[in-house]
C-alpha cells in the first residue's frame, strides 16, 4: 500500500489520529473540549478537534461517522461525507447529531468521526446537447428493487 505523507498540527492533548487496524480505511478523530458536551435528541453541535492538517494537492479528507457511535448512542455526522479540501488550514470540526431519544454526552477524548485521507480528479465539464445512452438510461432511486 502506498504510504502518503501529511502534515498536522495537533493543538489538543489527543494522541494523533491512527489506523486501528491493517486494514482500516479511517483514522479516528477525538473531540478536543473544554468541557463534557451533552447533545438533547435531535441537537447538533460543531465539535472541535484540535486538528489542522495540510493536505497535498490532489487530496481530500473525508470526516465519516464511526458505525460503533451511531448503533451504540445514536449519534451521528451532518454533512456526510464532510470534505476537507487541500487548501484549507483551519482546525477540523465535526458536525455531530444526536438521533436517539435519549441525552447523549461526549467525553474530551471521545472518538467521534473517522478520517478518510482520498484521492480526488479534476473534471472538465463539456456541454453537450445530449448524452450517450446506456442499459441503465434514466432509471433513478429505488428502480433496480429492494431484493
Amino acid at each position: 500500500m502506498q504510504q502518503l505523507t501529511v502534515n498536522i498540527v495537533n493543538t489538543s492533548n489527543n494522541p494523533l489520529p491512527e489506523y486501528a487496524t491493517a486494514g482500516s480505511a479511517g483514522m479516528d478523530l477525538r473531540a478536543s473540549l473544554e468541557a463534557p458536551l451533552s447533545l438533547q435528541p435531535l441537537e447538533r453541535s460543531l465539535v472541535p478537534t484540535g486538528l489542522f492538517i495540510e493536505l497535498p494537492t490532489g487530496f481530500e479528507a473525508q470526516i465519516r461517522p464511526r458505525s460503533g457511535l451511531a448503533l451504540k448512542q445514536g449519534i451521528t455526522c451532518l454533512n456526510s461525507p464532510g470534505t476537507v479540501d487541500s487548501d484549507y488550514r483551519g482546525e477540523l470540526k465535526v458536525i455531530l447529531i444526536n438521533l436517539s431519544d435519549t441525552v447523549q454526552g461526549i467525553q474530551h477524548g471521545d472518538r467521534i468521526a473517522q478520517m478518510v485521507i482520498a484521492k480526488v480528479e479534476r473534471a472538465e465539464l463539456i456541454q453537450v446537447e445530449e448524452l450517450a445512452t446506456s442499459v441503465r438510461g434514466v432509471g433513478g432511486f429505488g428502480h433496480t428493487g429492494i431484493q
